[in-house]
């Protein structure tokens, strides 16, 4: 689909190669669905014509459109054809996935060197105690993964049921454009969208529901990670297996706010003594006694 051409002809303000927020074979443009949060975070990716934001994940193209131009759904499935993009007809046959790739680490993994310490470190954390306890991992100037680079970051395995099926990643420089890279779909063994981020064995009636795995830390063994603030029904579903009561604990943004309600909402309709806990800023950046004093209040 010609994206340049159709944001042109419809003013929608956009980013190319070069921008700090945009990667060869994109095209970014600030992301409609969370409005609030500055900067070019919704891209387009040229070769496989799907939409993808920074912060709050995958988007179909007929919505994202849809919201971009100011149309109606059908409308924009109109113009979208308009500009060479053939939507899939539905099919009532099943889809059956078969997995081609294994799952790995990227190249170049190594215990965590001083280097990831210092970053670690200097956002308040136990890094020996972080690198024992949740299997941290680190990279160095070269680390690679299906094309991808992963180079001068923290690994960190997502491990579901006593198995290692994902990883995410972060990065220490503090310039890269993404400070979070997830592994490639098709090497994860369960989408990490799909489970919750923690320690299962530690999980009681009450507990902490958190955006991502650096609150998790911080706030302990009893919390959760929901890998950001959109929380899919699967993730919802096994939320609420699994605990009676739930904090939840998003940072301060605004559309962190609106999801956190949402998640209460959901919650409480499946019959969990769900509510928000207010802080200020983000839950990772919160110094450790006082995320160690508000956790034993919450517990």
């Amino acid at each position: 689909m010609d994206i340049t051409q159709l944001y042109q002809d419809y003013s929608v303000d956009f980013k190319t190669e070069g921008h700090k927020h945009c990667r060869p074979g994109w095209v970014n443009t600030e992301c409609p669905f969370c409005t609030g949060n500055p900067g070019y975070h919704l891209g387009y990716n040229l070769q496989g014509n799907f939409y993808f934001c920074w912060r709050c994940g995958y988007h179909w193209i007929v919505p994202a459109i849809s919201k971009l131009i100011h149309s109606s759904e059908r409308e924009a499935r109109t113009i979208i054809k308009k500009y060479g993009l053939l939507l899939p007809k539905a099919s009532k046959e099943p889809i059956v996935k078969i997995r081609a790739k294994a799952h790995r680490m990227p190249s170049g993994i190594m215990p965590l060197q001083s280097q990831h310490k210092h970053y670690l470190e200097s956002r308040g954390f136990d890094a020996d105690l972080l690198e024992k306890e949740w299997n941290l991992v680190g990279t160095g100037p070269v680390s690679l993964l299906d094309g991808l680079s992963y180079k001068q970051r923290i690994i960190i395995p997502i491990i579901w049921d006593s198995q290692a099926v994902s990883f995410t990643s972060r990065d220490i420089t503090g310039k890269h454009p993404l400070r979070y890279i997830a592994c490639p779909k098709d090497r994860e063994l369960i989408h990490h969208k799909n489970i919750l981020y923690g320690k299962q064995e530690h999980w009681k009636d009450t507990g902490i529901c958190v955006e991502g795995p650096t609150d998790t830390w911080r706030m302990g063994p009893r919390s959760f990670a929901t890998f950001g603030i959109k929380v899919t029904d699967r993730q919802l579903r096994m939320v609420a297996k699994n605990f009676k009561r739930v904090a939840v604990c998003f940072d301060d943004e605004s559309q962190a706010f609106i999801q956190a309600q949402k998640l209460i909402s959901e919650l409480k309709f499946r019959g969990v003594d769900a509510f928000r806990v207010d802080i200020e800023g983000d839950p990772g950046n919160m110094k450790q006694e006082e995320a160690d004093y508000l956790v034993k209040q919450l517990l």
